[in-house]
């Protein structure tokens, strides 16, 4: 009996599920080591912030396409080489708390090596495409890097619960490089879209740090709710929210419509965190403070862009 000269097809079968299964396990590992969502999330202020300097310099987004997709990727891939470093550095306490157990820094599916060299290479990529914006674009990335990578990252989070708020200057600046990168950023709209999400963090934070207690005390990060208790953390986020309250009305420009909603999202979020003091399942209300955070910014943000557009003026 002759042999036959092609592989089985039942083996075939078994090297293309070998294939995807390894593709799809490498995207995975991408997706965690990038943090996609925390990466999208602070895509978007970036956009807003660039929407808004074309409409308030009365410009229109043709005219700056080059100029968008340079600020764009340029600061996605320095967010992204930031959040690398990040895993890089935290990979001891990531084989610790279950939430990051699966990153492939912990499964050893990248070698650490290999991590912090793609960490240092996005992070030069990006900072080498903004160099084509505005040095002003420029140094607000950098500080959002060094905050992250340096202040928060290995100085500050195992050490003191003023983590969250170092750490919140990173997202903050996250508008700023969009609208620097078309026009200077002293102008009342980008520092207030700033100060928002500066604020906003820290109730975000402290919600996913309420929710994740045990792991966070494992692992020994210095979260506000490990060290000072949840009624310290409740207060805390009370008052952070309550501090959103006056910001949407500096931002009238961009008409009645977005501060009446601002104003509306502020004081529901700050009624379900007075809530807080009354229920008796924490863990429960810090997963719903956590939706309104992640809610909140995201509906914040987009509307800015929506109540601009030229079909509203």
């Amino acid at each position: 009996m002759r042999e036959e000269s092609f592989a089985s097809p039942r083996l075939d079968g078994k090297a293309a599920f070998s294939d995807k299964r390894n593709i799809s396990t490498l995207l995975t590992d991408l997706r965690l080591l990038f943090k996609g969502p925390v990466l999208i999330a602070n895509a978007l202020p970036v956009l807003t912030g660039f929407w808004l300097a074309i409409y308030f310099t009365g410009g229109s987004l043709s005219g700056y396409l080059d100029l968008f997709l340079l600020t764009i990727i340029g600061s996605t891939l320095v967010m992204a080489g930031a959040l690398v470093i990040n895993n890089w550095y935290d990979v001891d306490i990531d084989t610790i708390m279950d939430r990051t157990k699966k990153r492939p820094t912990v499964t050893g599916h990248f070698s650490l090596k290999a991590v912090l060299m793609l960490g240092i290479v996005l992070t030069v990529l990006g900072f080498a495409m903004l160099m084509f914006t505005t040095w002003e674009a420029v140094i607000y990335a950098f500080i959002g890097w060094f905050t992250y990578c340096i202040l928060y990252t290995m100085w500050s989070k195992r050490r003191y619960t003023l983590n969250t708020v170092i750490g919140s200057i990173s997202g903050a600046v996250t508008p700023l490089i969009g609208w620097a990168a078309v026009d200077t950023s002293y102008h009342v709209v980008p520092i207030m879209l700033a100060l928002i999400i500066f604020v906003f963090q820290m109730p975000h934070t402290f919600a996913i740090a309420m929710k994740k207690y045990e792991e966070y005390k494992a692992a020994g990060v210095a979260m506000l709710p490990v060290v000072y208790g949840f009624t310290m953390t409740k207060r805390q986020m009370a008052i952070y929210i309550a501090c959103l309250l006056p910001l949407p009305f500096y931002l009238g420009s961009l008409g009645v419509t977005f501060v009446v909603l601002a104003t509306l999202l502020n004081v529901a979020w700050l009624a379900v965190s007075i809530y807080g003091f009354f229920t008796k399942d924490d863990m429960k209300w810090a997963h719903v403070m956590f939706l309104c955070s992640v809610n909140y910014i995201t509906i914040l943000f987009v509307m800015a862009i929506v109540v601009t557009l030229p079909v509203f003026n």
